[in-house]
């Protein structure tokens, strides 16, 4: 997997790598095993996060839809991701300016400086990453597989934000289970993955 990472990086061409999988697959510790290697070997990289580049809450939350429909379909800014970063990055193989960040804390956007220099990795993770909206913009894709009563188990765990156990499995649930399996079931993404992790 880092091998092939690496060898696309020839000629200076800044490579963009996608870590896929659903809630509780173990996104953030793929991603930041990556980012500890290459950097270790002197690779500049930059790591996004999909949930950056979610909508505020009056946006994605609404109650003319199912809560998984607004989840899949009201949950994120792809248009700004793709128009403001990524196709500059395309484009021009670098970027430098500043990025609309989430605060979820907030509820509101702020702005971060990025400089992303030629020859790059620049690395998306999150959910949801082979969606037609997004076909065009990895030229390397990583998915974690993980089966969905293994990630009930790790979300019980760690979503503790979102109130008790019955809480959680409710929202998930109602909300972030059904939107998976209808990603699964429409695009099959560890069949269109370049690389699986199996986990």
């Amino acid at each position: 997997m880092l091998e092939t990472i690496k060898k696309k990086l020839t000629d200076g061409k800044t490579v963009i790598v996608g870590i896929d999988g659903l809630g509780g697959a173990g996104k953030s510790s793929i991603s930041e095993d990556i980012y500890e290697k290459l950097s270790g070997e002197n690779i500049p990289i930059e790591v996004f996060h999909i949930d950056d580049f979610i909508h505020p809450k009056n946006i994605r939350y609404n109650d003319n839809y199912a809560e998984w429909e607004c989840y899949y379909n009201l949950q994120w800014r792809y248009d700004y991701l793709l128009d403001s970063v990524i196709n500059p990055i395309k484009q021009n193989g670098k970027f430098n300016g500043l990025i609309e960040l989430y605060d979820k804390d907030e509820d509101k956007y702020e702005k971060k400086p990025v400089d992303i220099k030629e020859g790059s990795v620049v690395l998306v993770e999150g959910i949801f990453l082979q969606r037609e909206e997004l076909s065009q913009v990895f030229d390397y894709m990583i998915y974690i597989d993980v089966p969905e009563a293994e990630r009930l188990k790790r979300v019980l765990k760690r979503d503790g934000y979102i109130g008790t156990a019955d809480d959680i499995r409710e929202k998930y649930e109602n909300r972030y289970f059904p939107a998976e399996r209808y990603y699964e079931s429409k695009y099959s993404p560890s069949k269109l993955a370049d690389y699986v992790i199996k986990g």
